[in-house]
Order: C-alpha cells, then sequence, then structure tokens
C-alpha cells in the first residue's frame, strides 16, 4: 500500500475537510484485495465515507474499538455504515443505514486518554445483507455494489467543472479551509473521486450524504451534489457577508480603542495632554499683552470654557481660534512716529513729484502731532484720475512719518461681512478685512490706504459703504464693533487714506466724512520730470540696463508724452518707455552695443508713426465747428462740437450720444441765439426755414454737462451767421438764457488737456480765474486766457 497525504483537522473548527490520498486511483480495488463477503461493521455517527476518501475517525465505543482491532489485525477491512440518528450512544441493527463503504484501515493509532484514532480509506460502495452477529461487534455478510460510470459527454464534463467551479467559490469564501485545498481541487482528474471527496467534505446533512451514496448512477449523482453545493455557495455568501460586517464594526471600535491607548501612552511620555498644552501656551502668551479690560475678560472667559470642552468637540476649534485671534491683535501696540518734518518732506519730494497740496497737509498734520502728543487721525481721501500715483502716495506717507503700511482693495466689494466680519458660531467664520489687516502687521496705528473707494457695490447681502461709516467716522470709530471679535476695537489712530476716481459714486453721508483732497492730472512738464526722476531709471533696471549709459532727451521725452499719450497720469507713458527699454535690450544683444542719445527718429522707429496729432485743430477751421473742453473721470479731454444748417421748418436736431442736461444747453443757446437774432444780423424769420443738426463726434461716448453751454451757442452762432470760430481756441462755460456765463469744475484738468491738444486761447467764466491761478505759471506757458461774463463777450472773442 502506497503511503498517503492528507489533511487532519478539528471537525468543529471548519465547513469543508479536504482529505484526498496522492494516488487518488486507489478508490480503486486492485488486483492484490480481495474483499470478503462477510465484513465487520463499523457504525459512524456524524459523517459518511464515500470511496476513494481518506477520512481520521476517532472511536470511542467498546463495541467499535474491538471490531477495529480485531480487522487490522486481519485483512484490515471493514464495514463502514452511518447511523441514522447520530444521538443514539448504543445503536441496533434498524438504527444503521443499509448502504456504506468498505473501508481499508491505514494506520491505528492508540491515544493517551484510551481511546482509539484511525485512519481508512473508503474502497467500495456495499449493501448490507444478513447481519451474522451483534456481539462484541455487528458483522455481516455483504453485497459489493457496482458504479454505474456516465458516458462521457459534454453535459457529463459541465457538470464537473460546474461542481469544481462551485467548491472554489466556497473554499474561497470560508477562512478556516486553507488555500491549498482549492489548487489540490483542480489538480483532481477522476470524475467519480472529485464527486465522492467533494460529498465527503460537504457541509450538509447526514440524510442528504447518505442519499449521495446509495445513487448508483454517478451523473445523478454529480446533478444532486451540484445542487446542495448551490445551497452551500448561497449560505457560505450571506455567513460572509454577515462575518465582514461585524468584524468591520468590531475592527473599528478595537482601532478606535487602540490609538486612544496609544494616544494616551505618547501624551503621558510627552508630558502630558498637548491640548492641555495649547491652553497653557495660550495663557501664558496673554500674561504680557497689553489690552483692555474687556479684552482680558473675555479672554479669561474663553480660557476656562477651553479648559472645559474637549477637542474633538466642533465648538473647541471655534473658541481656539477666538482666543488666538484676541492674541495676535496689536490692541494697545504702536509704533513711534517719526516726527522729523524735514525729513519727512525730504522723504515725500523723493517719492512724488508735485502734489505739494497733500505734502503740506501731511506735514501740518505731523506738525500738531509733534506739539500736543496725541490726536485722532484724519480721513483723507484722494480724488483724481486713474496713474497719478494716489495709492503709491499712501506708501510714502507711512515711509515719511515712519508707520507700517497697509493697503485694502474696496473694487468690487459687495458683502457687508467683509467689513464687519462673520458672526463666529458659523462655518468659516473670520474678522472682517479691517481686522485681519491689522493682526498681520502687528501695529494698531498703520496708514491703511482704502483703495478704489468709489467702486464699493451693494446687493442684497448688505451694503459695506454704510458698514464704513462707523470706521471712517473720527467719533465713532474708537469702539469699532467686529461681529467676529465680539468686542469694541480702537481704530482712531489708523491714519485712512482712501483713493477714488469719480466723487459722485461715494454715497453722500460716506462722502461727508472725508477730507477731500483733489489730485489732478499732470501737465507735460510735469511729466517731463517724472519720466526723468522714476520712470526711466525703473525701467532701465526692471530690462537689465541699470549699467547702460543713454540718454532720452527732454525734446524726446516731450515728443513721446504729446504723441503718443493722451492722459492725465503716466501709466500709458511708463508702458511706452518699456517698450523703448525692449527696444535697447534686443540691439544690445544682437548687436553688442546701446546708441548713446535717443533721438526722435530712433522713437518712430521703436513706436510707430505718432498716435496724436495737433494738426486737426488746423483743419476743422470752418464754420459751425467750436472746439469745447470736458472732464472725465480718467481726466481733461478737448470735444469738438459741429453744427450744420438745411432747408427745413426750424427743427433742433442733437447727435453725439448726448446726455439730458447737454440736451437742454442746445435748447437754451438756440434760444438765446433767435432772441438776440438783430445783434447777429439775422432776419427773425431765418430760424423758421432751416432745420438745424448739432453733432458732437465720439458717438459711442455718453456726454453730459452743462460745461459746454458756450461751446455749442458758438457753433450754432458760427453755422448761422457763416462765420468761422478763431482758431487754436477753445471754451468751457454753462449759459443762461440771460446771456450770463456761469463757472464750471475741472478747471486745472481741461486746460491740461489743452496745453497737450495745443490749444492757445482759453475762454472761461471770470469767477474761473482763481482756479487758473492755483495752477503753476510753467504749465500754462503759452495760453491766452479770456474771462468773460456775457455771452456777448464770447461772440465778439470767439467769431472772425
Amino acid at each position: 500500500m502506497k503511503e498517503k497525504s492528507f489533511y487532519l483537522q478539528n471537525e468543529e473548527e471548519m465547513d469543508f475537510i479536504p482529505i484526498i490520498p496522492i494516488n487518488e486511483q486507489e478508490g480503486d480495488t486492485g488486483p492484490e484485495v480481495v474483499i470478503p463477503n462477510e465484513l465487520p461493521l463499523l457504525p459512524l455517527r456524524n459523517t459518511v465515507l464515500f470511496p476513494g476518501v481518506v477520512l481520521p475517525i476517532t472511536v470511542g465505543r467498546d463495541k467499535s474499538i474491538k471490531a477495529i482491532n480485531d480487522a487490522y489485525k486481519a485483512d484490515k477491512l471493514v464495514g463502514v455504515v452511518a447511523q441514522k440518528d447520530s444521538n443514539v450512544e448504543d445503536p441496533t441493527v434498524n438504527d444503521l443505514e443499509s448502504i456504506g463503504t468498505v473501508a481499508r484501515i491505514v494506520k491505528l493509532i492508540k491515544m493517551p486518554d484510551g481511546g482509539t484514532t484511525v485512519i481508512i480509506q473508503g474502497r467500495k460502495r456495499f449493501q448490507i445483507g444478513t447481519i451474522i452477529s451483534e456481539d462484541p461487534y455487528f458483522k455481516a455478510q455483504i453485497l459489493l455494489l457496482e458504479e454505474e460510470t456516465a458516458t462521457p459527454s459534454e453535459d457529463f464534463e459541465a457538470y464537473v467543472a460546474t461542481i469544481k467551479d462551485l467548491a472554489g467559490q466556497i473554499i474561497q469564501l470560508s477562512p478556516n479551509i486553507p488555500t491549498e485545498a482549492s489548487i489540490i481541487l483542480k489538480n483532481i482528474e477522476n470524475p467519480s473521486f472529485l464527486i465522492h471527496f467533494v460529498a465527503s467534505n460537504l457541509n450538509t446533512g447526514l440524510a442528504e450524504k447518505q442519499q449521495l451514496l446509495q445513487l448508483n448512477n454517478l451523473q445523478e449523482r454529480a446533478d444532486l451534489l451540484m445542487q446542495l453545493l448551490q445551497r452551500e455557495l448561497q449560505f457560505a455568501e450571506l455567513k460572509n457577508k454577515v462575518t465582514n460586517k461585524t468584524k468591520t464594526e468590531l475592527d473599528k471600535q478595537q482601532r478606535d480603542y487602540f490609538l486612544q491607548q496609544q494616544m494616551k501612552s505618547i501624551k503621558e511620555e510627552l508630558g502630558g495632554d498637548a491640548n492641555e498644552r495649547e491652553v497653557k501656551e495660550l495663557a501664558k502668551k496673554a500674561e504680557n499683552k497689553k489690552w483692555t479690560a474687556a479684552a482680558k475678560e473675555m479672554f479669561k472667559k474663553g480660557i476656562e470654557k477651553l479648559e472645559r470642552m474637549h477637542p474633538s468637540t466642533p465648538d473647541y476649534s471655534v473658541v481656539y481660534n477666538h482666543l488666538d485671534l484676541m492674541l495676535d491683535l496689536p490692541w494697545q501696540d504702536y509704533t513711534e512716529d517719526s516726527y522729523d518734518l524735514k525729513k519727512a518732506k525730504k522723504v515725500l519730494d523723493k517719492d512724488h513729484y508735485g502734489m505739494d497740496k497733500v505734502k503740506e497737509r501731511i506735514l501740518e498734520y505731523l506738525a500738531v502731532l509733534k506739539l500736543k502728543g496725541d490726536m485722532k487721525s484724519p480721513i483723507l481721501c484722494f480724488v483724481g484720475p486713474p496713474g497719478i500715483g494716489k495709492t503709491s502716495l499712501g506708501r510714502s506717507i507711512a515711509a515719511a512719518i515712519g508707520r507700517k503700511y497697509v493697503r485694502l482693495s474696496l473694487g468690487g466689494l459687495h458683502d457687508e461681512s467683509e467689513i464687519r466680519g462673520h458672526r463666529k458660531t458659523y462655518i468659516g467664520a473670520m474678522p472682517g478685512r479691517l481686522l485681519q489687516s491689522i493682526r498681520k502687521i502687528k501695529s494698531s496705528n498703520p496708514v491703511m490706504i482704502l483703495d478704489e473707494i468709489d467702486k464699493v457695490g451693494s446687493d442684497q447681502r448688505g451694503d459695506p459703504s454704510s458698514a464704513l461709516l462707523e470706521v471712517l467716522d473720527p467719533e465713532q470709530n474708537h469702539t469699532f464693533y467686529d461681529n467676529y471679535l465680539e468686542l469694541e476695537y480702537d481704530l482712531s489712530k489708523v491714519l485712512f487714506i482712501a483713493t477714488a476716481n469719480n466723487l459722485q459714486n461715494i454715497q453722500p453721508a460716506l462722502r461727508d466724512r472725508l477730507e477731500i483732497i483733489d489730485l489732478n492730472g499732470y501737465a507735460v512738464e510735469e511729466k517731463m520730470e517724472i519720466a526723468k526722476r522714476h520712470l526711466v531709471p525703473k525701467q532701465k533696471e526692471a530690462h537689465g540696463l541699470k549699467d547702460f549709459t543713454f540718454k532720452i532727451g527732454d525734446k524726446v521725452l516731450e515728443k513721446i508724452i504729446q504723441d503718443y499719450t493722451r492722459e492725465s497720469g503716466v501709466r500709458e507713458l511708463d508702458r511706452q518707455l518699456a517698450s523703448i527699454m525692449r527696444y535697447e535690450a534686443r540691439e544690445y544683444v544682437m548687436k553688442d552695443k546701446v546708441k548713446a542719445i535717443l533721438t526722435g527718429k530712433d522713437v518712430e522707429k521703436i513706436l510707430g508713426k505718432p498716435r496724436y496729432s495737433n494738426d486737426m485743430y488746423k483743419v476743422a477751421v470752418m464754420p459751425g465747428v467750436a472746439v469745447g473742453l470736458a472732464w472725465t473721470y480718467v481726466g481733461g479731454d478737448i470735444l469738438f462740437i459741429e453744427t450744420s444748417l438745411s432747408e427745413g421748418k426750424g427743427e433742433l436736431k442733437l447727435t453725439g450720444n448726448l446726455g439730458n442736461v447737454m440736451k437742454e444747453s442746445a435748447s437754451t443757446a438756440l434760444s438765446y441765439l433767435q432772441a438776440n437774432a438783430k445783434k447777429l444780423d439775422l432776419e427773425p424769420d431765418f430760424f423758421s426755414t432751416k432745420s438745424i443738426h448739432v453733432h458732437v463726434p465720439e458717438g459711442a461716448v455718453p456726454k453730459d454737462g452743462p460745461s459746454a453751454g458756450i461751446t455749442m451757442m458758438c457753433s450754432l452762432a458760427s453755422a448761422l451767421t457763416g462765420r468761422k470760430v478763431k482758431p487754436f481756441l477753445a471754451m468751457t462755460g454753462e449759459i443762461t438764457l440771460r446771456g450770463q456765463v456761469l463757472p464750471v469744475g475741472g478747471i486745472k484738468e481741461k486746460v491740461l488737456a489743452a496745453k497737450r491738444a495745443g490749444i492757445k486761447e482759453i475762454i472761461m467764466c471770470w469767477q474761473n480765474e482763481k482756479d487758473i491761478e492755483s495752477i503753476d505759471p510753467g504749465f500754462i506757458k503759452g495760453i491766452q486766457f479770456h474771462y468773460v461774463k456775457t455771452l456777448q463777450q464770447v461772440l465778439d472773442l470767439a467769431l472772425v
């Protein structure tokens, strides 16, 4: 007999016990083994033995031990039959199944407790004939049963393959079955043995196993086995699902407990709880903090609340972040101001050319601060066109007085909470941007630029400009309340400087709190100085030309300013200079040299043909055309007003995207001319036979305001009389039906625009003379001003 290999495990620990011989063909009786007609019977209580299968069993009953011992001494063959009822301790003949399996005893092992373990291998099925004896053990005549082998066919092969597949799936789902079982299963080639092997180890009832053993036809046995396997697989899947779910829940609980214990041990090793240390650190920082009594009391309550809270609660981080903000805010920490007025003036002059009015205001503030020692900061508002240096002036002011600088951009701000902060109970709540900025720079008296205050929006989320009323009122901002901080904070020492392009867009109540300082556009001479002192050196350094010596003369700079820019500020000039520097950098890299002096021809080569020209004022001299001066938020500008006559019935047609005020100015001018027709040598019925069309070019640009009144009147009078308007003459002023000329605003911007455009004479109201006197005479050199009181004076000066 060849040596056998098998897996032996306790039956209670496994669902599927794979026990297999090395040579599966030994399930058949060879010629050397002769099965006698009479055999001792061995009743089994819990299992059924199938042919070919090796099975370890523990024998405990005296009758069974005697039968095994006698058989082992003889031919080692025994008839194994299953009990109908496994609970019967001492079975009779009627308690035994009629069909069993002839087994060969492979190994007999005597156990220390007196029991016997025997390893048996099934040989052939048999049926009990006659019981010969019942004492000392059952002995019977047997009838061997022949297998009805299935004929090889595709159906049977499919049965075998399905059985292998189902058994493999059950093995995968059963964690107690060794993985080697599936490998052994795949290597069984004998279909009969495969069926017996799987049936023997199937986790099913004894009756169903016995039913499998009793079937003579192998295919029928395979069919029944497949049904049982299907049921077993479903049960295994369900069991696996339940087990995994329970295991996951247990694993999570065990994992959490294990991690908590580890965390506890780590904290003990490090010398205490990390959260306790955090709270202690907060309290330690607060000891040396200079703050108000209310802030100190709130911090104390917050610390006490934090000590009582568990770190995993959501409110813990809310309270912690609030206390952290309180510690980070400077409260009563101030930077020391520099009271050296000469040094401050020097810093301001170095950074910005001109702007004397602003510089004087800052020096006055410093002087009072030096004398009094304490003063509420003024709320300044710089108003002027873009690109003149309003924002950068704030940085220079901070440097001049020795304070920290912070900029707050208000352009497009819609939410009031950006100013006042959110309530700290909201998820993601933050303090307002004012306190965030102060927290960042660690000073309670910085220079804070509120940039683009005229572009603050408002919608359903609130009106930020209304929230700014408290911030920008010197009588209120010492008790500014932030919703997140939930405390009053003193902003009275902050020097607020707002910037705006258009005052009309600022809420009236907010505008009332601001000290308005008008910053006008630059004259050509100012732009040349700014270019020489700041822009050219900055662009040379930005383009790697700092160490190269090439000169841009005054005439060349003037040509760039007049022919390539039309602006109040210097941003476009800065871009044109950057284009020149890029060209010079390329020339040096390619030709290894830089031209020493830049000429006008070089400028045209680099920047192209001039974009703007004053020649249009020469060719525009014809009856009905007058030049006016306008103010826009980007600075001053000039505009033409054209009038033409045609046969008609006295209608007045206005085009050019004009506003209501401008249209009314045209109607007023026409009414005045009709009332004074005789002074213009016009027949009274002349107006009823002509249609008048007034047009202001650049029709896509909206235009409005009263300042074009005298220009419209001159244009109408020129067209009606056929007399030309004097060339290189511009005018601005409001008119009345009584023939009076009224003053208008934006004079400096308009005059500088006229100077840029090459205008030589300007007519305006006599009351605007004071505005002209405030302009540096050097900037308006070459312009003749005519101050008038009546429209007749305007006509006498304007019409040739």
